[in-house]
């Protein structure tokens, strides 16, 4: 999909190759972003220059995570920019958070982020969401939303454990088997308390998140 990127001829439109976009023209990273242990679930998006780092954190809890207002960080070349949302979990900041000192997440992503550097983001620092981050490129485009999405993957193959077919819903109260809708319902797990839908997130399957 990078190299799909570098030639699609609708993007390059918009960065301002081949016909001239419409707009007023700024700054934009291309960043790659995937689940950490978990590269079958990934995002391409653009990201303005001037945007912060809160507006990442809230594109990704929005696109991916968010499910009871945890606490969330970035780690960038060996400094955490970490976000308290004031929730219940918040009160264990100096717990469950980062081992250095945190820094706010109001930074423009023009001072901390440089084409070709890794990061790295977490949410919920009890049963943490971890992804891996690149910056693939800087370029200029015209100005629209501060976080687009390019690409994303497809929501993987994952069949019913009982019967094969695709499945709907995950048991995590149990091993973390799949099962479809149907034997789900016919009762294949007796306590269904524990079931979260199959989602296409990293996040799936995790404290209360449904997508």
């Amino acid at each position: 999909m990078t190299r799909h990127l570098k030639s699609c001829p609708a993007y390059q439109a918009s960065l301002g190759q081949g016909s001239k976009p419409k707009g007023r023209a700024a700054t934009f990273y291309h960043l790659f972003i995937e689940g950490a242990g978990l590269p079958e679930f990934w995002l391409h998006i653009d990201v303005a220059a001037k945007a912060r780092l809160d507006d990442l954190d809230q594109f990704l809890r929005d696109t991916w995570l968010e499910c009871c207002g945890h606490l969330s960080s970035f780690q960038i070349e060996g400094r955490y920019y970490e976000k308290d949302t004031g929730a219940v979990d918040g009160m264990w900041s100096e717990i469950f958070g980062q081992p250095g000192p945190a820094r706010s997440m109001n930074a423009r992503l023009s001072s901390v982020l440089r084409p070709g550097i890794k990061f790295s983001h977490d949410y919920d620092f009890g049963s943490t969401t971890r992804l891996i981050l690149k910056v693939i490129s800087e370029h200029e485009g015209v100005s629209r939303e501060r976080v687009q999405i390019l690409a994303r993957n497809q929501l993987p193959d994952l069949p019913c454990s009982a019967c094969g077919k695709p499945a709907a819903w995950i048991d995590t109260f149990g091993d973390y088997e799949l099962y479809c809708a149907k034997c789900a319902q016919d009762g294949a797990v007796e306590d269904q308390e524990g079931f979260l839908p199959v989602v296409n997130s990293p996040r799936m399957g995790v404290c209360g998140y449904v997508g």
